[in-house]
C-alpha cells in the first residue's frame, strides 16, 4: 500500500486532501483509480487507511477508512549523530537510518572527517538528504519524516544532546557488552536517545573525553571493528529491536519497560 504524508490543516472530517508533487505521483506514475486505498500520516504523527474518492488537476481526495492506532514508531525517539563520512555514503546512512526507526539525523562535523563542508554546500546536501528521508519514510511506511539537520560541530553537536535523555557513543574501546546492556535498560518510554557514531578514522580520544566529561555513556558494538556506516545501523538496530520487544512486553502486560536480562 503506498503512503503519503500530509499537514494537519489538510484534513477536514472524514476527508484528507493531498496537493503538491505527490498529486502528480498519484496520478500519471501510479495511475491509481478512485475506490484505491492508501496509507496518510499527518504532521501529529496519526496515520489512516483511507480510500481515494476523487482525484483532480491540483489534488486527490481521500475519505478515512480507520485510523492506524498502532502505528510504526518506536517506544523513544532516536537521535543519530552522525561523523561525516567520505563520498556518498551519508546519503546511504540517511536512507537506512529512516528505515530503521531514526527520529532525526545530525551530520557531525568531527576532527578525523575527511570532508569538510562550507555553508553552501550543506544548504544543498541538507535538501538532498531531506528527500532521500522522505522517499525512505514512505517506503518504510513511518508516521513521520524524519528531520535530517545541517552539519554540526562536534562541541555544538555535545551541547544539543545535552537536552537527550540517555547519549550512547559506540566505542572500539569500549569493552564488553555489559555496559551496553546496562545503557539500554536506562531507556524509558518517550525518551529521548542520542547515538554519536564516528566518522572512518573514528573518534579523537579528545572528544570520547568530552562525551565522558558530558555524562554520555561509551558503548560496545562487539568485538569487530565497524565500518562507520555499519557501526550506526547495528546501533539503531540493536535499539530498535530493544524498544519493540519492550513496547510487546508493556502492551501484554501493561507495565512500563523492564530490563532485559544478562
Amino acid at each position: 500500500m503506498h503512503q503519503f504524508f500530509v499537514d494537519d490543516t489538510q484534513i477536514s472530517g472524514t476527508v484528507i486532501t493531498i496537493t503538491g508533487s505527490d498529486v502528480n505521483h498519484i496520478r500519471n506514475v501510479l495511475r491509481m483509480k478512485i475506490g484505491e486505498e492508501v496509507r496518510i500520516s499527518a504532521q501529529s504523527s496519526k496515520s489512516y487507511l483511507c480510500r481515494i474518492s476523487e482525484i483532480g488537476e491540483q489534488f486527490v481526495q481521500t475519505e478515512i477508512v480507520e485510523e492506524d492506532v498502532e502505528g510504526t514508531e518506536l517506544g523513544a525517539r532516536l537521535y543519530l549523530f552522525q561523523g561525516l563520512p567520505k563520498a556518498d555514503k551519508m546519503e546511504l546512512i540517511i536512507q537506512k537510518a529512516v528505515e530503521l526507526g531514526a527520529y532525526a539525523v545530525i551530520p557531525v562535523s568531527m576532527r578525523n572527517c575527511v570532508v569538510k563542508l562550507d555553508e553552501k554546500k550543506a544548504k544543498g546536501k541538507r535538501d538532498r538528504w531531506q528527500q532521500i528521508a522522505v522517499s525512505a519514510a514512505k517506503q518504510s511506511k513511518r508516521s513521520i519524516v524524519p528531520e535530517i539537520f545541517a552539519p554540526m560541530s562536534y562541541r555544538d553537536a555535545v551541547a544539543y544532546a545535552g537536552q537527550m535523555d540517555v547519549n550512547l557513543v559506540p566505542y572500539e574501546n569500549a569493552h564488553g557488552m555489559t555496559a551496553t546492556q546496562e545503557a539500554l535498560n536506562e531507556i524509558r518510554p518517550g525518551a529521548s536517545v542520542g547515538i554519536f557514531i564516528g566518522p572512518e578514522g573514528g573518534f579523537d580520544p579528545e572528544e570520547i573525553e568530552i562525551a565522558r566529561e558530558k555524562g554520555m555513556k561509551p558503548i560496545s558494538l562487539g568485538k569487530r571493528i565497524l565500518r562507520t556506516e555499519t557501526a550506526g545501523f547495528t546501533a539503531l538496530a540493536i535499539l530498535m529491536y530493544y524498544l519493540e520487544t519492550e513496547q510487546e512486553k508493556n502492551s501484554a502486560y501493561g507495565g512500563n519497560y523492564g530490563s532485559i536480562s544478562g
